[in-house]
């Protein structure tokens, strides 16, 4: 990709001043009624802001959890296309003051992933771990509606959850996939009948307009944004849709925001297979002498494949811990996302498993924590209500569930539960979100980060947004699979990352991070 759009100058990026409080309200009124159309593809404008949305006041306080931040609620529309029509929504949002106020350069968004990850608290960690971006700007961040503090949607319940998951997503029996195909539009029709009509408005279109609405609320003419994983979704949005809001913006491990969500999903057996079988077993046969479970990557992935069977026939129950193969599959599925905390928790749970009887109280509760926590039943109701209502799924579930065989043929660590998690969409209500078609167009130079072996956030649809992106500069981490970049201990990326948002200075082109080993 040729990339030829300039970076800004550093004296752009010089100290602003904060505006008056008078001068504020002016700027509140104008910034939020202006319409969003740029780069907007089919997306249509929001309507001006009514006042009573523009004109409310930002409550701080004390944050429940995290005392280094301020947290406030925000009153926001049901829906920005119809500001008049139905109750609203409570929005929780969260600040983190530059640590150094007379070298402040402004203010730095954070989002969650998932969909379905909490961000209200998350701007605590990240000042902690980049502590000369936690200096430079306020860092705020927020539960985007559906979730959280927010206002959330209710979906099932985690027993209902548990029974989601429960058995095994390879039994290819007539009677297992029609359980499977039953619990998926179940699931479906709970969301619809319990989510008090706000289903059809959690959406990423309607998230970015929550967020440019606290943007003008700070007060921001700009901002600048982190947003990894779906966050990198929202940030593609919020930068199409508002792209005259954004100064710097790093998007680290992307989705493929340039296409559907179906598309993107279809892609992750394979990419969580590779990290499986390319990194994580490697690691373990390599750490034969602690964990025994093999001298080659070929034992060890056959001892897996031997244990999975046996909790087919006898699944493990202990008190309130049932290891059956899906949990199998979702503790391993977990472990992958980062190398240092991941892999060594998932050989140890893996060893336990081997002697269930002999494994001391620290083994349990290392298994306990792999393999008895995976996607919760708050995590679950957002992370369908985004991805069926973003973009249109295929509804015909004889596709999914030949598509569904392919895949646990060839990628049976995620493609197993293909049929399970499409049919949900495939059984949603019709979407109506518009599209919104990422473009790069008016846009300073974004930063984007990803890791070869990516399970999640796979690097061939990072590629692919990266075209879309135009202007985007892609910072390659090779020798890792871990799923965020930034904040981390690799000093090229950190470089690269900090020069850009403290001094402006995007690299000229694409750029190749070799990756610390962990041990």
């Amino acid at each position: 990709m040729n990339v030829t759009t300039p970076a800004p100058s550093a004296s752009s990026l010089g100290r602003r001043r904060r505006p008056s409080l008078a001068g504020m309200a002016a700027v509140l009124l104008a910034a939020v009624a202006l319409p969003a159309t740029a780069g907007a593809g089919t997306a249509s404008a929001a309507p001006a802001v009514p006042a009573r949305y523009a004109q409310q006041q930002l409550a701080w306080q004390p944050c429940a959890g995290a005392p280094s931040l301020e947290c406030a609620t925000m009153a926001v529309p049901r829906d920005w296309h119809h500001p008049a029509a139905g109750p609203d929504l409570s929005i929780a949002v969260s600040r983190h003051r530059a640590a150094d106020p007379a070298q402040r350069r402004g203010t730095l968004l954070m989002a969650a992933g998932g969909p379905g990850g909490k961000g209200l608290l998350r701007p605590a960690d990240f000042v902690r771990d980049a502590p000369a971006v936690g200096a430079a700007y306020d860092v705020v961040g927020f539960d985007q509606r559906g979730v959280g503090r927010s206002t959330a949607a209710v979906c099932e319940t985690p027993e209902e959850v548990q029974a989601f998951f429960a058995g095994d997503f390879r039994d290819a029996s007539p009677a297992a996939q029609d359980r499977v195909i039953a619990d998926s539009r179940k699931l479906a029709a709970d969301c619809e009948q319990r989510s008090g009509g706000l289903l059809p408005y959690l959406t990423t279109e309607q998230t970015v307009r929550d967020l440019d609405l606290f943007r003008a609320l700070l007060g921001e003419r700009k901002i600048s944004y982190y947003g990894p994983s779906y966050a990198t979704m929202i940030g593609a949005y919020y930068a199409s849709l508002f792209p005259h809001r954004v100064e710097r913006m790093v998007l680290d491990s992307n989705v493929g925001f340039d296409g559907s969500w179906e598309r993107f999903q279809l892609g992750q057996p394979m990419s969580f297979q590779r990290r499986f079988e390319e990194d994580f077993l490697p690691w373990l046969a390599a750490h034969d002498s602690t964990y025994h479970y093999g001298t080659t990557p070929a034992e060890a992935g056959a001892r897996w494949e031997r244990r999975r069977a046996a909790l087919h026939d006898a699944p493990l129950v202990d008190g309130t811990l049932t290891v059956g193969p899906n949990q199998l599959d979702n503790g391993t599925i977990k472990a992958l996302y980062r190398e240092r905390d991941g892999f060594p928790a998932l050989a140890a749970a893996l060893a336990a498993l081997e002697d269930w009887p002999g494994a001391d109280r620290t083994a349990r509760a290392t298994a306990q924590l792999v393999f008895g926590q995976y996607l919760d039943a708050d995590f679950l109701a957002e992370f369908f209500a985004v991805t069926c209502n973003d973009t249109a799924w295929t509804r015909d579930l004889s596709v999914w569930a030949a598509r569904g065989a392919e895949n646990t043929a060839r990628y049976p660590l995620v493609g197993a539960r293909t049929l399970a998690f499409a049919a949900v969409c495939a059984s949603w209500p019709a979407p109506a979100a518009p599209k919104v078609r990422v473009t790069g167009a008016g846009l300073p130079p974004t930063l984007m980060l990803n890791s070869v072996h990516d399970p999640a956030t796979y690097y061939e649809a990072a590629l692919s947004a990266h075209r879309a992106l135009r202007g985007s500069r892609l910072v390659t981490v090779t020798g890792n699979g871990d799923h965020g970049q930034y904040p981390g201990p690799n000093t090229c990326v950190r470089d690269a990352v900090e020069s850009y948002l403290l001094a402006g200075r995007a690299p000229e082109q694409d750029l190749t991070c070799p990756s610390p080993r962990a041990s």
